[in-house]
């Protein structure tokens, strides 16, 4: 079948970047002439012409660039494979999953998940909570639960991979990203694939496209607490966030972001002959 992206020479006067990374001393760049326009992929999605904020905002600053010439391109996900789809769920009736799946890094903020699930364990004990994932936060976490005193409700499964991130996503019935710094974060949008009802931070990039979530400061473990408790104790938020979340992610596809890129690049294109 013939693509619907035919090939296109990247033009020396257009440089991609990915929002993932973003050491200022990578700058070998800034010795050679600006380029006409940047594609920052992930982050912002204000239009070149709008005053860019958050991830955009480094671009334009650390490497002195016009915001005029810098466009926005957000990430998408793939539909789940048949496997996947497949997969059923393991969940107990009368207990709700809570989950945390990453790194344990400061990044990612798992000591707010940890603090939000004591607060939430006070009104709910029948909440379990589960930090899947590995770093250099695990065994300081640990302790954080034992302290907390909520070491009977919270699992450390360890690191996870393929088909089992998908059955701890449809085994839980809350998807938890409190991140402190996220260029994107595509792991809220494999759960609202799964149809998990999902709270993210405000500080991270997929913030500015999601909208079927609960968004809190990464900070606010009250309303974190807040949060995980409306979803698991009342229906209606909890079938709603489950259903238009799904269709939401269902709605951002790939083909989308190549056409976008594709428009980027013909603009350039067009305007770098006039």
């Amino acid at each position: 079948m013939k693509s619907a992206f035919p090939a296109l020479q990247a033009p020396r006067f257009l440089l991609p970047l990915n929002a993932k990374s973003r050491t200022y001393d990578r700058r070998s760049f800034l010795h050679s002439p600006p380029p006409h326009k940047c594609i920052l992929f992930q982050d912002s999605p204000h239009h070149p012409d709008n005053a860019p904020e958050e991830k955009s905002h480094h671009v334009i600053h650390k490497y002195f660039q016009d915001p005029k010439k810098v466009s926005t391109v957000h990430n998408a996900v793939s539909p789940l494979s048949q496997e996947i789809q497949d997969i059923v769920p393991q969940k107990k009736p009368n207990e709700k999953v809570v989950t945390f799946l990453g790194r344990i890094t400061m990044q990612k903020g798992p000591e707010y998940f940890v603090e939000a699930a004591a607060k939430v364990l006070a009104k709910a004990p029948y909440a379990r909570f589960v930090m899947a994932g590995s770093g250099d936060m695990m065994n300081q976490m640990i302790r954080l639960v034992a302290e907390r005193g909520i070491a009977d409700r919270f699992h450390f499964p360890g690191f996870m991979k393929g088909s089992q991130v998908y059955e701890m996503l449809k085994a839980s019935d809350v998807y938890i990203m409190p991140s402190v710094s996220e260029p994107f974060g595509i792991s809220p949008l494999e759960a609202m694939q799964c149809s998990v009802p999902t709270i993210i931070s405000k500080q991270s990039g997929c913030a500015e496209i999601l909208d079927k979530c609960i968004k809190t400061d990464y900070w606010d473990i009250h309303a974190m607490a807040d949060a995980i408790y409306a979803i698991c104790t009342y229906p209606n938020l909890y079938e709603y966030l489950r259903d238009e979340g799904k269709k939401e992610v269902d709605a951002i596809k790939w083909e989308d972001v190549g056409l976008k890129v594709r428009r980027i690049y013909e603009e350039v294109i067009k305007q770098y002959n006039r």
